[in-house]
């Protein structure tokens, strides 16, 4: 992977990965970071919702948090829960939203990967950024060993597969 002299923060990131996550209030229940048509959507709210989705299983191709997700199905229902569309599938992400390098991300920013396979430079995997400082960490949907809606920081396995990180919200 080729890192971009504005990405040079990426190299430290990856060298300090067991850095705590930085805590903030998750306590709120689903119902109360619904937004009615005045509020506009922010960051902190998207990825605090985020987490209340922790621990629902994986399922392929689905949106519906009693079935489980898949990794764009996660995506999808925690922005339409706040009435914002968004592709469907991690694919359409692609040229979705504004590329921002690694030195500007911020929480609430998509992360996007390559499927399992590195050598194929398609998205097929993705998240939404939980932390940028100290060290990057993500929530996402995985059918891997954690197989849920997972909280994980960019190791060097994501790393590999690391496509672009876009910005959905302002």
């Amino acid at each position: 992977m080729k890192i971009d002299s504005d990405d040079s923060f990426f190299a430290s990131v990856m060298l300090n990965q067991d850095s705590s996550l930085i805590t903030d209030k998750t306590t709120e229940s689903i119902d109360s970071l619904s937004l009615n048509d005045s509020t506009r959507l922010d960051k902190a709210t998207l990825v605090n919702f985020a987490k209340t989705l922790q621990g629902i299983p994986y399922k392929y191709g689905s949106t519906n948090p009693k079935n489980g997700f898949d990794c764009s199905g996660f995506i999808t229902y925690t922005f339409n829960h706040f009435n914002f569309p968004v592709p469907r599938s991690s694919v359409d992400f692609t040229n979705y939203g504004s590329p921002i390098s690694f030195k500007k991300a911020l929480p609430g920013d998509l992360i996007l990967f390559t499927g399992t396979d590195s050598t194929k430079k398609v998205v097929g995997h993705m998240g939404i950024l939980t932390q940028t400082r100290d060290s990057i960490k993500f929530i996402h949907s995985t059918s891997g060993k954690a197989y849920g809606v997972t909280i994980t920081p960019l190791n060097k396995y994501y790393a590999g597969r690391f496509v672009k990180i876009i910005r959905v919200l302002d």
